[in-house]
């Protein structure tokens, strides 16, 4: 599965905070001295500064999440190839898309290192099937 880009969120994050700086600058410099709310140079600028900050936190804060995996139907792996971890015999540990699954194979004799196919589920164990090679 290739890996999902964030550039989005970047090019996004930026935008937004760039409109939210604008509007915050407009209600200072426009809207609060129509009611005789004057702030200074130096205010206006602490409180641009502190919103910039604000918004690299919460960027940082929220990028991780963005390059997370979507969760799907755990039913979604039957079919998915992976390999034994601990031997099958005729239970054991499989890895299945980078995830550690418990599992049993019914012929059983699978070593460390087999790859092997997901044929069914119950719960939360697998039921897998050695890999046959296709010709």
């Amino acid at each position: 599965m290739k890996p999902r880009s964030g550039r989005w969120h970047i090019i996004y994050s930026i935008i937004v905070s760039a409109l939210q700086a604008a509007a915050i600058a407009v209600l200072i410099i426009v809207v609060l001295p129509l009611f005789g709310i004057n702030i200074p140079v130096w205010g206006i600028v602490s409180i641009l500064t502190a919103y910039a900050v604000f918004a690299y936190i919460m960027y940082r804060i929220s990028h991780p999440t963005v390059l997370f995996k979507p969760v799907t139907e755990p039913e979604t792996i039957v079919g998915k190839e992976g390999v034994v971890e601990v031997e099958l015999n005729p239970a054991g540990y499989v890895r299945v898309e980078g995830e550690l699954w418990k599992a049993t194979c019914p012929v059983g004799g699978l070593h460390k290192g087999d790859i092997v196919v997901v044929t069914g589920m119950e719960g939360l164990k697998l039921t897998v099937g050695k890999k046959t090679p296709v010709l």
